[in-house]
């Protein structure tokens, strides 16, 4: 039987143990609290998927050296932004050979680099054992086992089909693929675009408003994505359009949420404040824009989005914005 060690143990953390455990992985699952390391162990995760009831497969430890000893698999689903300090500690007991599988979806502060990247440098892991897993994959749905798919990618075909074996559960559909970088790129930016479909909602716009930020949002995806080497086949897959269309419509986004409050008027602080939750997008915007500045690629929405939070720009100076930009071809 195939050993997974999963790190972290927030929703998405805590339904893809799950699906690996319904694929026939047996998981042992790192917690940062021990309550909930606890809950956990006594089948459950209250404090994230109450409803999930998870396998008797699934154990749980604060111990990280417990938690990677014999795994074949290892996955990281901590928040993008403490990735880094996490894998310095945890770097020494990463198994050798073992896959090293991401389902964070941000860029890191400061310096811009993809998740994929900060994993390869600090975690000391080759390229080839990289696997970033993304689609339209929110959380209680798949903890409800609603039927999904996801792209596995990864440089190694033979490390991508490794992963996909492990996580291909009665519900969940994996398709292999080798583009890292237009996946990551793909499921960073989504978040950022999923503020401002949410935040168009909070305004009372409709339909004709979120389904054009959308597309526009996919075609600055694009560019972004293209411009690092991404290829443009998988902004129209499940990484791309996919993902994108489930964290922007979704109540269930926690990102989608956020835009909601946004646009009704109330501030970042006091977002958090209420749903005790920060949001992938409002940590990553500001790198995803330098990203983008750093490459010369246009992202207007994705600047708006960062001013909105960054500076505390209004909903409705956003929107004024956007709309009076000089017209463009479409395809530009």
């Amino acid at each position: 039987m195939t050993h997974a060690a999963v790190y972290g143990t927030g929703s998405w953390g805590t339904a893809f143990a799950a699906v690996l455990a319904d694929a026939g992985t047996s998981v042992r699952m790192w917690g940062r609290r021990a309550e909930v390391v606890g809950q956990i162990n006594a089948g459950a995760n209250e404090d994230y998927l109450p409803e999930l009831r998870l396998p008797s497969s699934i154990t749980a430890t604060t111990d990280p050296e417990e938690a990677a000893a014999g795994a074949d698999i290892v996955v990281l689903a901590v928040p993008s932004q403490t990735l880094r300090a996490n894998l310095t500690a945890w770097a020494p007991l990463l198994p050798r050979d073992a896959p090293v599988v991401s389902l964070m979806k941000g860029v890191e502060l400061g310096t811009t680099k993809l998740m994929s990247e900060v994993i390869t440098e600090v975690g000391e892991v080759g390229e080839d054992r990289v696997v970033v897993v993304s689609g339209p994959n929110l959380a209680r749905e798949i903890a409800a086992k609603q039927p999904a798919a996801s792209v596995v990618a990864s440089r190694s075909a033979a490390m991508a089909e490794r992963v996909a074996a492990a996580c291909a559960a009665p519900y969940l559909r994996p398709y292999t693929g080798h583009d890292v970088v237009g996946t990551e790129i793909a499921g960073a930016t989504k978040n950022v675009i999923a503020l401002a479909v949410g935040t168009a909602e909070g305004l009372g716009m409709g339909d004709n408003s979120k389904a054009s930020i959308i597309t526009r949002g996919l075609a600055e995806t694009t560019r972004l994505g293209t411009a690092l080497g991404g290829e443009p086949a998988t902004f129209a897959g499940l990484a791309g359009v996919g993902d994108l269309i489930a964290t922007c419509m979704s109540p269930l986004s926690r990102n989608h949420s956020f835009g909601v409050r946004l646009g009704q008027g109330m501030s970042v602080d006091e977002v958090v404040a209420v749903t005790r939750q920060t949001a992938e997008g409002v940590k990553s915007c500001t790198s995803i824009l330098e990203l983008a500045h750093n490459h010369g690629v246009d992202v207007p929405i994705i600047e708006q989005v960062d001013a909105m939070i960054r500076n505390g720009r209004t909903a409705q100076e956003v929107a004024r914005n956007l709309l009076s930009r000089p017209r463009k071809s479409e395809t530009g």
